[in-house]
């Protein structure tokens, strides 16, 4: 038996297939050893690389993470006490990206870049709510010595090349058994999906089908290392990076090269070199074909690292097992975050609403140095220091109320980056959202935003999770009220914002609601409240005897925002100073104090290509109050005059216009791609997003953390609803024909889907679907006469039950899409949204009139409960039976 204290190299594996590439690479295995640590639960692999022993343990089957890594390295370390490096090599999730050729098959080494440690962890840092990452900080860097090897071993593979191939394949001529799961697999397996391709978990060979969804790459030459070996920054959290937008976002953010699941777990108190064979591209495209062969790459290239340095080198190291105190404080720390899943399924039930992306794009937005006036100012600077204060921001329509906003939240966070004892949440309000913004959701938001604050989930959450989720009810507002001045109570300080109270409705009492108890939670606790809004009698009333700060665009940030847009400007501005300083003046003195003027404005003068009209058009930018609308106008008749375009152009701007909710980039590519009268989406129809919002004069914009397309500001929403009869006569007849016709799509011939997983996959790769299905009759509801396609569409049974599954389905929880009714009809469906002349039209074919669903409900029930009382009366007419209106 082996003596622990001879082994001074300790190497982690995740899994399986790791473990056995490790020992594939030993030059002598040894028997194992002559004992462990009593509660110890590795399985170990002691053996030579070189002059080094090395002793190999995987995690437990089944398990992975960064607890898991934790608790390996500890047992490990109390078993085997002489061990002074670490090695973790394995597989992990590759991000292919223009400065990065990284492909199937490559190693990523952690190392040290621009004072990054060789490790992040992503899912620890601060976050401004769910996908919207900010680390804590960065793990501490591997050793010296490894660092040392891996730049001699970088030096010698430059020089000569490197042979990880050829020693992958020596090991399996000795292992045959090896051969079918780790030798290379086909080079034309390995493919880049562009990061908008998703499917369900199981990856079928659907998505690379066609050369629309493949990123294309060059073959790699004979002078290039293949693998190759790449050297940089391996982020690391508890869960599979499996959404290649946010891999895009994160890579971009922080210059990543690779993601895993273990690493960080280990590198504060495991000194470790990280060392990963790429099997994926982190992606939702996951499949084992080239995890075998990653494992032996890594392993090959560890061998090769060993090999480079002398045993004295690693002797001189520090041991270990000093620092195993600090190992077992951690695993109770990872025990103990709120990134668990239990915890975020609670927060989730909580609400799905998530104002982190809004507050991501509109910090984007924002001019750098614009705002600071706000932040600078003595009533900001009262607010900020004093307990229980309200500050209360009014500001005329596109005044830029909304971006000093997301510069306030921002400074909060950045004033307080790691204070756990400090609560930040925010709410943005949008007249578009209006469903999705009931006094309950806004209360739920700003309780599970501080919950998230918290090191553990507070218990008055966890008590309401549980009073509730076995009932299948819902808490009330009172209730989340208590249990948010409950967890506000735990804070020293708490700082609420809400922008645009203005568009929070008033109508059904939820601003007055919201404002109450807000103002509650401020009595109770040090809650401070900043709110913005237009002038509205109504909510300056409420804030009367509070402090206020009117907002105005500043001149200075006006002017700011202008020289950063002159390079945009036609060539005749380039060249002369004297022209950028006229248009600077001229739009500062017109825009009176209203930001989103000095864009329309400057947009207006993109298609000026002399200096004579630039001055022209400058003295006729309107001013007033009748400003918006006059440049509103002017924005059109620029749209009129685009042959060639005009016609999308409406057709986006009738979309975004008119449709029930907020729309994202690929439902409205769908949209537009729609021909009426053909069975199937021709995607070499989808235009590009880029086109659209070009051929819109300055009047849409894209929010890149949502992907929502919208109009830039709510007075454009405004417009055109006092236009629309003008500018989109025919919007709601348009809309509700491409609906009925994707619905009508055959892709829809299977009905309804008999799995979560079938139905995701449906709403994954169908984008206008879910809008589509939820929402043709309400705006067939409003056209003068009935459309043939809407007949059409409910002539055919199965397409009706697939709408009907989309239309009628709870709440997103388990089995959830098994939950809508099936059995449902046209005449459900008609009755459902209150279409007069299709029900007359279904009236003449006979059909059962008191059909029911596999609810029990009847069209009759249906058209009753959604307070449609003229279909209610035409089915009454037509012989439906009062009695079986509902038999729940």
């Amino acid at each position: 038996m082996s003596n622990p204290n001879d082994y001074t190299v300790g190497w982690i594996c995740a899994i399986s297939t790791e473990y056995v590439a490790a020992q594939a690479f030993l030059d002598e295995k040894h028997e194992g050893p002559e004992y462990v640590s009593p509660n110890d639960n590795n399985d170990y692999t002691l053996g030579k690389i070189g002059k080094h022993n090395v002793v190999i343990a995987v995690l437990p089957g089944g398990e992975y993470g960064i607890a898991s890594a934790a608790v390996v390295a500890r047992d490990m370390l109390h078993s085997f006490p002489n061990v002074r490096i670490g090695l973790m090599v394995g597989i992990g999730g590759g991000v292919p990206s223009q400065k990065h050729d990284i492909r199937l098959g490559d190693i990523v080494v952690s190392v040290p870049r621009d004072g990054k440690g060789g490790v992040f962890q992503y899912d620890f840092g601060k976050t401004i709510q769910n996908q919207s990452f900010c680390t804590t900080g960065f793990l501490s860097q591997p050793p010296t010595v490894l660092l040392t090897a891996v730049s001699g071993l970088q030096a010698q593979y430059e020089i000569d090349g490197h042979q990880l191939d050829k020693a992958i394949n020596d090991v399996l001529k000795m292992k045959p058994r090896l051969v079918k799961k780790y030798k290379r697999p086909d080079p034309r397996t390995d493919r880049i999906l562009k990061s908008e391709v998703t499917h369900d978990s199981v990856c079928t060979t659907e998505c690379a089908h066609g050369l629309f969804n493949v990123v294309f790459q060059f073959e790699r030459g004979d002078e290039e290392d293949n693998p190759a070996i790449h050297y940089g920054l391996i982020a690391s959290a508890n869960q599979l990076m499996e959404d290649a937008l946010v891999r895009d976002r994160i890579a971009a953010e922080m210059d990543v090269l690779c993601f895993e699941t273990e690493a960080a777990g280990l590198m504060n108190h495991f000194p470790c070199l990280v060392i990963r064979g790429i099997c994926d591209y982190s992606d939702m495209h996951k499949n084992k074909e080239w995890q075998g062969y990653a494992a032996m790459t890594a392993a090959a290239y560890a061998k090769d690292l060993l090999n480079r340095i002398p045993p004295n080198r690693i002797e001189a190291e520090e041991k270990v097992i000093e620092l195993l105190s600090r190992v077992h404080n951690y695993v109770e720390k990872v025990e103990s975050k709120l990134d668990r899943k239990e915890d975020a399924e609670i927060l989730n039930w909580l609400t799905h609403i998530d104002y982190g992306p809004q507050q991501s794009d509109n910090l984007q937005r924002r001019q750098p140095g614009t705002g600071q006036w706000l932040l600078d100012s003595t009533e900001y600077s009262i607010w900020l220091k004093t307990d229980k204060q309200t500050l209360f921001c009014p500001g005329i329509p596109g005044a830029g109320k909304t971006i000093l906003t997301s510069i306030v939240v921002d400074d909060l966070c950045k004033r307080y980056p790691d204070d756990t004892s400090i609560g930040v949440a925010y709410i943005y309000c949008n007249f578009q959202q209006k469903g999705d913004q009931t006094a309950y959701d806004l209360l739920a938001s700003l309780l599970k935003q501080l919950a998230q604050g918290q090191s553990s989930l507070p218990g008055g959450v966890k008590d309401l999770y549980d009073q509730h989720k076995a009932k299948k009810t819902r808490p009330s507002i009172d209730e989340i009220s208590k249990a948010l001045q409950s967890v506000a109570a735990t804070f020293s300080r708490v700082f609420i914002i809400v922008d645009a109270l203005d568009e929070c409705q008033a109508s059904n009492k939820c601003r007055s609601t919201l404002l109450l108890e807000i103002f509650n939670l401020q009595a109770k606790t040090k809650t401070n409240f900043f709110a913005t809004s237009r002038r509205i009698p109504d909510i300056e009333k409420v804030f009367k005897r509070y402090p206020s700060l009117e907002i105005l665009a500043s001149d200075e940030d006006v002017q700011n925002y202008l020289d950063s847009q002159m390079s945009e400007l036609p060539g005749c501005v380039l060249k002369r100073l004297d022209l950028q300083e006229e248009i600077k003046i001229k739009i500062v003195k017109a825009i009176d104090g209203m930001f989103l003027l000095a864009k329309l404005h400057l947009d207006s003068l993109r298609s000026k290509w002399t200096p004579k009209a630039i001055r022209t058009a400058l003295e006729a930018l309107p001013t007033g109050s009748e400003a918006y609308t006059e440049t509103y106008d002017a924005a059109m008749d620029r749209i009129k005059g685009q042959t060639g375009s005009r016609e999308l152009a409406i057709q986006v701007l009738s979309w975004i216009t008119c449709a029930r909710r907020r729309l994202t980039t690929l439902e409205l590519q769908h949209a537009l791609a729609v021909e009426v009268g053909k069975s199937d989406l021709d995607e070499d129809n989808l235009p590009e997003i880029e086109d659209l919002v070009s051929v819109c004069a300055g009047l849409v914009t894209v929010d890149e953390e949502s992907n929502i397309i919208r109009l830039v500001h709510y007075t454009t929403q405004e417009y055109f609803e006092r236009t629309q009869s003008h500018w989109f006569p025919n919007a709601n007849v348009g809309i509700t024909t491409t609906c009925v016709t994707y619905l009508s799509f055959r892709v829809f011939e299977s009905g309804f889907c008999p799995t979560d997983d079938s139905f995701n996959e449906r709403l994954r790769s169908n984008h206008l679907y879910n809008y589509a299905a939820r929402n043709w009759g309400h705006h067939a509801r409003k056209t003068l006469t009935l459309c043939q396609e809407v007949m059409e569409f409910l002539e055919q049974q199965a397409k009706v039950e697939a709408a009907s599954q989309a239309l009628m389905m709870p709440a997103q929880s388990s089995n959830y899409s098994q939950r809508a009714p099936r059995r449902m009809t046209a005449l459900h469906l008609v009755a459902y949204f209150g279409i007069e002349d299709a029900a007359m039209a279904l009236f003449q074919n006979a059909v059962e009139i008191d059909a029911k669903n596999t609810d029990s409900q009847t069209a009759l029930s249906l058209a009753a409960k959604n307070g449609h009382s003229r279909v209610v009366e035409l089915l009454h007419e037509n012989g439906a039976e009062l009695e079986s209106e509902d038999d729940r």
